[in-house]
């Protein structure tokens, strides 16, 4: 793909707005560091920049309807109804390039620091950051625009550009999927070897550090269906911290605040302002919880104009990427599939005690306690879709759980979503067509 990313880098960081006051990220502020502070900012643009891409996924699967009587109905409801091929104009693209810049910074980083900047713990916690985003940043471009992982396929299924190098006059050709993975794979170990950040305090958490790039693990092995590389990666993370916010507890915080006990990252906005605006909680997700009993369903959900809305998101504080939840359910899943199930039930329950009341657990204990590996199987996907509502994973869970067909009704019109339907493959946008028009999908 020529000239993937179009803009100079002196450009793109003169483009820059100052960003917003969360989590200590600022802006690079010179366009040629030079120093480890230099990185750092420079680094951070990339992190910023970040695309809320996860905010209108969410309005492709089934956690949302829409109020038509938004502002914001007419850049989304063709998203909705997944018009993909043909959307007007007023529609809201999926980003591209967006994750190419933050890709750019990151390769900026990787190939200058050590030269410019020394070799210290500090940078090499920097580089390793560095090569972490630039491994998640691809890893989120496979799962929007390529199939969904298929060993047996993988090899010459279409993926994305790869870009490791500062040319823009280097040509970057499509690679498969597989070929894809394999530099995550090498840009997860590289940065794992240079981290030496165990965890960050809340305030700097939108970083990489060692257990974010265990759970990042964790959830490539759990998208490949790698079950045993999945579990010891979740169980990595949690080793070294396995609590959960306890809803029974006076002052729990909503799981994906950034200040929560159980977080990991809070780099990404997987909720902004027109998905808020627009999107009422489906009934589909309201029915998914015992409303009396399970203390997510009041913190998760409000009401506004009798319609339930989100509690999760559009805001600094609930920011997220990464959290323990996750990681019970990964584990979960990672040990039945390993035929652990006594592992797996386990970890379903610590994570249900912490969520539900204490009289409706026991009788939630009692019945799971009873299901039969595939219905625990099914189960623990339930438990996903309760406990991660929102978060922006429902969409990449559809995708690869079954790609069920899916319905949605846009002013009185009924649409379709097939099952196994193409447009669960996200189509490549106009920007990254105008850039290589011989990327196919």
């Amino acid at each position: 793909m020529k000239k993937l990313i179009i803009l100079s880098l002196a450009a793109v960081l003169l483009s820059i707005s100052s960003c917003k006051k969360y989590l200590d990220i600022e802006p690079v502020g010179k366009v040629i560091p030079t120093t480890a502070s230099d990185f750092r900012a420079l680094l951070n643009t990339g992190y910023y920049g970040f695309p809320k891409h996860k905010a209108l996924l969410a309005l492709r699967t089934d956690e949302f309807f829409l109020k038509e009587t938004s502002d914001d109905f007419s850049a989304v409801k063709e998203i909705y109804s997944w018009n993909d091929v043909n959307p007007d104009g007023l529609t809201a693209p999926f980003p591209y390039l967006a994750f190419y810049k933050s890709i750019f910074y990151a390769n900026e980083v990787i190939v200058d620091i050590d030269a410019k900047a020394g070799v210290s713990a500090e940078t090499a916690q920097i580089k390793g950051e560095a090569y972490l985003l630039r491994a998640y940043a691809n890893f989120e471009l496979l799962n929007l625009y390529a199939k969904v992982y298929n060993k047996a396929t993988a090899v010459t299924d279409k993926g994305v550009p790869i870009s490791t190098i500062i040319d823009l006059e280097q040509t970057y050709p499509q690679a498969s999927v597989e070929a894809v993975y394999t530099q995550i794979f090498a840009d997860l170990a590289a940065g794992q070897q240079l981290l030496n950040v165990e965890k960050w305090d809340a305030g700097l958490n939108y970083r990489f550090s060692k257990r974010a790039a265990q759970a990042l693990a964790a959830r490539i092995y759990e998208f490949r269906g790698e079950w045993d590389k999945a579990l010891t990666a979740a169980q990595n993370v949690l080793q070294a911290n396995n609590a959960l916010e306890d809803l029974n507890a006076a002052g729990s915080l909503l799981p994906n605040n950034y200040t929560s006990k159980e977080n990991i990252m809070s780099m990404e906005d997987v909720m902004d302002s027109r998905t808020s605006n627009v999107g009422v909680i489906s009934d589909h997700l309201l029915g998914m919880y015992n409303q009396a009993n399970d203390l997510r369903f009041p913190m998760y959900f409000g009401q506004s104009d009798g319609r339930y809305v989100s509690q999760k998101g559009n805001s600094s504080a609930l920011k997220i990427t990464f959290r323990n939840g996750e990681m019970y359910l990964i584990v979960a899943e990672a040990a039945l599939q390993t035929g652990n199930k006594d592992l797996a039930l386990q970890q379903l329950l610590a994570l249900k005690a912490k969520r539900l009341k204490p009289a409706y657990f026991q009788t939630e204990k009692n019945r799971v306690s009873a299901l039969s590996s595939a219905d625990l199987l099914k189960e623990i996907y339930a438990e996903r879709e309760r406990e991660l509502a929102l978060e922006g994973h429902r969409w990449y869970d559809l995708k690869r759980y079954g790609q069920p067909e899916l319905k949605h009704t846009v002013s009185g019109k009924e649409y379709t979503l097939l099952k196994n339907d193409p447009r669960y493959t996200i189509k490549f946008p106009k920007e990254a067509l105008a850039n290589n028009p011989n990327l196919q999908q």
